[in-house]
């Protein structure tokens, strides 16, 4: 993956206090702004002229930290090993290049090595997401029916 290494460490107490401040603010902020498209930020001393999506990136990536998370940022043009691919799956790395075989996520060859672009695999875990939503809202429909609970 083209980008900095993972983080090693979970937020510390100050930082998580500070976060959960920040992303309230900010959502506070963006709520009350609809129609803003940036924003002016200083840092030291320094005007940074922000689009509205970078606020809402890092309003979300403050809520993350204000839960104790360790958060990384992948871009979605990202190219990822297998290993790092299923691990974000949360499944074993011959699993997930059994799912490349198959063809049912589309990667690319580095010499010998498998690439799996960050979107392509996002794709496949939110349809796989959906379809599980969908087949849990079908066995409550039934046990419903069958007066199951």
């Amino acid at each position: 993956m083209n980008s900095k290494p993972l983080p090693q460490t979970l937020p510390d107490t100050d930082t998580i206090a500070l976060a959960r401040t920040s992303a309230e603010e900010l959502s506070r902020l963006l709520a009350d702004k609809p129609r803003a498209d940036r924003a002016q930020v200083r840092l030291d001393g320094h005007d940074l002229i922000l689009p509205r999506q970078a606020l809402a990136l890092l309003r979300d990536l403050l809520a993350d930290m204000a839960q104790g998370h360790a958060v990384t940022i992948v871009p979605m043009h990202a190219e990822l090993t297998t290993q790092e691919a299923a691990n974000l799956l949360n499944v074993s790395r011959p699993y997930f290049v059994g799912l490349l075989e198959a063809g049912t996520i589309p990667f690319t060859k580095v010499g010998t090595h498998r690439r799996v672009r960050y979107e392509h695999l996002i794709a496949y875990k939110n349809q796989r997401d959906k379809e599980s939503q969908e087949l849990l809202d079908e066995l409550t429909r039934q046990a419903q029916e069958l007066k199951m609970g």
